[in-house]
């Protein structure tokens, strides 16, 4: 059976505000979504799995309900860099958030808030 030693996976999640207001979900439901994935393997192991850990959240807010962006032109802002031919480790990988020049209002308020977990808190 082959293996990988290391791998980084990308995901991209959704919340719809329109979907949000039907279903009831509210500010705390959206915190123990954001605690579910930053521990969603800690109980949860399994050898055909190894050992996955969360290395890096990036949240995303609209201060509008219809959105200030385009996700994809967000999710670009995400870059991850390998910095090693055979990665080992979350060491070998370099993941940034351009924060620059992200939409604001006439004002100059930003219109997205960005936040990354581990460096922030999320919860």
């Amino acid at each position: 059976k082959a293996t990988v030693p290391y791998a980084l996976y990308r995901m991209h999640g959704f919340i719809s505000v329109f979907d949000a207001r039907k279903t009831g979900f509210s500010e705390d439901d959206l915190k123990l979504l954001w605690e579910s994935l930053v521990n969603a393997f800690e109980n949860d192991r399994a050898a055909a799995r190894g050992e996955m850990n969360p290395r890096k959240l990036v949240i995303f807010k609209h201060y509008s309900h219809l959105g200030n962006e385009l996700s994809g032109r967000l999710f670009e802002r995400v870059t991850v860099k390998k910095n090693s031919d055979l990665p080992r480790g979350k060491e070998d990988y370099t993941i940034t958030v351009n924060k620059d020049n992200l939409p604001s209002d006439d004002k100059k308020k930003p219109l997205i808030e960005v936040k990354e977990w581990p460096e922030e808190n999320i919860f």
